[in-house]
């Protein structure tokens, strides 16, 4: 076997390792994939290549040949859909990597069919010692590889153009990488043939072996996964295949030499044998990989911990707390426990409502001027998660975040900020001193608080607002006492005023009430001639002076009455009263003031009216007060209609008139104590507000219901009804 069969043998085995180890890292991301893919080609073109040129049989020749040609285009495929997804968001790449891999298996079937279209002569000696390409073909393949990888090579750079810091390293080392493998790979494996120098093809693998050794390192490096996290998981399935391996060679061996020895045992018995190991083998081998797993991870990775258990733990606590000290304090014990750091701090800035507040597992002082450096320099990072090693020294920016981290000994720090918008000023910050182990934190770790920050931000908003409730409670609380203490000491005046008002009005109303008697008393013997015959203007004026005088004491009676409401002495007094005729002696006396409006008034009073039990003094008040009503708010010239109906059930009055209407927005106001619409009051400024609270009273007190309906402008309808019983 030829010295180059032996480096190719050498290429294909680290090829294989790094395989392996990237395999272990249990990466889910779909770019590595593609990678892994590309290293998986590599290790077949290292096999084509070393039967392409170390045998001497032309079958074995021609299937090196034909691997050594078409694994090269599988290769640069898995590349240049690596480059494409590198870093990327995207995951819908069905249609691209199908549209990308059409090149690559139309060449490989030609390849695979007939390798004679790129091989014209194949010299064989004890090996390989020349052979001759179809340049017409091997130019069009030549372009394959000049659009694929030029094609990636873009790829890589737009990619690094959007990045900064250590991503844009990280790419950028996968470019210079990319290129300097592929140049020389494409110098040795397609350039040099196309003019006859076929004697170093072999080169090509081994160039390519760069690439993937400068790939893996830079994700290494720069920590695109834990590499010690991954060779403990590699470590932990390699020695439990051998363990199972030995165990189940040791015990077919067993059975077989030492128990059964020379004795005939039929295939189905040894069948059953090999199948019972085999299912023995396979159940064993999940809790042994835990064993060995735990010892790996104690010689590889001490201060290795369980994600899982950390977001389980730190779940529960964010479920049942909510005061913002205790669940900062507690979260921080929580990730020093399983994180192993020397000490754990939450900081939240201050606002206007709360104080700023340095929480965690040991007591530690910042200088005002580094947080607010640090708060300025931070916002333009665009990764929440910031590991101090990881910092980009070049970048100023950076630079100067390493610098106040390392003052104060933080190793780690995640700004606690919506990870849909990093750029916006964070609430707050978690810090994290060094771990015990003196090991550095890994992409992992920042995995991890990728996902505690999200849950965190969330809960010390609700913690926060919660606390802002409690406190607006308790400053609520002390307001409303405070607001209720003197409320009710005013209410305690208003009430005494209120006792004194209602005193003024009783008096004054009975002193009002004598002599206001007498003047209608004198006027009612004028009308009637007792002093001597009036002449007709004389008697109108007298009965218009009656008319007023009457009215004004039904007004002294309703004040009379809503003092008696608050005093608890208003008083029903039933009698047997004819309504028909009480309605229509009301209606004569009011004769004059319909006729002094022009009104057209319009009545129905039955002639057999059956006499009910009613208030006959109050009634009338409640009569004039709703006719009263419709002779001052009609204008002149209108109509006004009373009506009054018996049936078997109820009887029933009302009052139309044209006038002016009650608007409907203030209808419900209208027969409460004291009020009256705007309209009315423009009308009839003189108005009382006390006529229909009263009306309402003495009708409702007596078993009866109020009618009421009225539109603006239309006028309205007034009345009473009462049950027959």
């Amino acid at each position: 076997m030829p010295f180059q069969s032996y480096i190719l043998l050498l290429i294909t085995l680290v090829n294989l390792a790094f395989m392996v180890l990237l395999l272990a890292s249990s990466r889910k991301e779909v770019d590595h994939r593609f990678f892994i893919a590309a290293i998986f080609f590599n290790v077949w073109w290292s096999i084509g290549d070393s039967l392409f040129i170390g045998s001497s049989n032309s079958t074995t020749v021609r299937f090196g040949a034909q691997l050594f040609f078409v694994s090269p285009l599988l290769t640069a495929y898995s590349l240049l859909v690596f480059s494409i997804l590198y870093k990327s968001t995207r995951t819908k790449i069905a249609m691209l990597a199908s549209i990308l891999l059409l090149p690559a298996i139309a060449f490989s079937v030609v390849i695979m069919q007939d390798v004679s279209s790129i091989l014209q002569e194949v010299t064989l000696g004890g090996r390989l010692n020349s052979f001759i390409v179809n340049r017409s073909f091997y130019i069009v393949y030549i372009l394959y590889f000049s659009v694929f990888f030029g094609a990636s090579y873009v790829a890589l750079y737009r990619r690094s153009t959007k990045q900064e810091g250590i991503e844009r390293r990280q790419t950028r080392a996968i470019l210079y990488a990319a290129v300097t493998s592929s140049f020389f790979a494409m110098m040795t494996n397609l350039s040099l043939p196309l003019i006859g120098k076929t004697d170093l093809i072999w080169l090509g693998p081994v160039f390519t072996i760069l690439y993937v050794y400068i790939v893996s390192r830079a994700i290494i490096s720069q920590k695109l996964f834990d590499v010690r996290l991954a060779a403990a998981r590699a470590s932990g399935y390699i020695f439990s295949l051998l363990f199972l391996i030995l165990c189940y060679g040791g015990g077919v061996y067993v059975l077989g030499e030492k128990i059964f020895g020379d004795q005939e045992i039929s295939r189905t018995v040894e069948r059953f044998i090999f199948v019972m190991f085999a299912i023995f083998t396979a159940a064993v081998f999940a809790p042994l990989k835990k064993v060995f797993d735990r010892i790996t991870n104690f010689i590889f990775y001490r201060d290795s911990y369980n994600s899982q258990d950390l977001l389980n733990e730190f779940n529960q606590l964010l479920a049942v707390t909510a005061d913002v000290d205790t669940l900062l304090g507690s979260a921080a014990r929580i990730i020093q426990k399983h994180l192993k750091s020397e000490y754990v701090v939450f900081g939240l800035r201050e606002t206007e409502r709360m104080p700023r507040r340095l929480v965690g597992t040991i007591k530690k002082s910042y200088k005002e001027e580094d947080l607010s450096e640090l708060r300025r320099l931070t916002v333009h990072m665009s990764n929440s998660i910031i590991i101090r090693e990881l910092l980009d020294k070049n970048d100023s920016a950076q630079a100067g975040i390493s610098k106040i981290l390392k003052k104060y000994s933080i190793e780690l720090l995640a700004r606690l900020v919506d990870r849909r918008d990093t750029k916006q000023q964070s609430s707050g910050y978690l810090l994290l001193g060094p771990k015990k182990s003196g090991n550095k934190y890994t992409s992992q770790d920042a995995e991890v608080f990728e996902i505690i920050v999200n849950e965190m931000v969330l809960a010390i908003q609700n913690a926060l607002r919660f606390e802002e409730i409690e406190q607006f409670n308790e400053t609520l609380q002390e307001k409303i006492f405070t607001a209720t203490r003197e409320l009710k000491q005013s209410n305690d005046k208003l009430r005494a005023l209120d006792q004194a008002k209602d005193e003024f009005v009783s008096m004054a109303s009975h002193q009002l009430r004598t002599p206001l008697t007498s003047v209608k008393g004198y006027l009612s013997m004028l009308a009637e001639g007792d002093a001597g015959k009036l002449n007709p203007t004389q008697q109108q004026f007298v009965e218009q002076s009656f008319a007023s005088s009457q009215r004004m004491v039904y007004l002294i009676s309703d004040l009379l009455n809503v003092s008696r409401l608050k005093t608890g002495k208003f008083v029903i007094e039933k009698i047997p009263t004819n309504l028909a005729k009480l309605i229509d002696e009301e209606l004569s006396q009011l004769k004059g003031a319909f006729d002094a409006k022009h009104l057209k008034l319009a009545t129905s009073l039955p002639e057999d009216f059956p006499t009910i039990e009613l208030d006959e003094t109050k009634i009338r008040q409640v009569v004039m007060n709703f006719v009263d009503n419709a002779i001052y708010y009609t204008p002149d010239g209108g109509n006004v209609d009373i009506k009054l109906a018996v049936t078997n059930k109820k009887i029933e009055f009302t009052v139309t008139d044209s006038g002016i209407g009650v608007p409907k927005h203030v209808q419900h106001h209208l027969f409460t104590k004291f009020y009256r619409a705007d309209n009315a009051r423009k009308m009839r400024p003189d108005g009382t507000g006390i006529g229909l609270f009263m009306a309402k009273k003495v009708i409702t007190a007596q078993g009866g219901t109020i009618i009421f309906k009225s539109s603006e402008g239309k006028g309205s309808i007034f009345g009473f009804s009462f049950p027959i019983k």
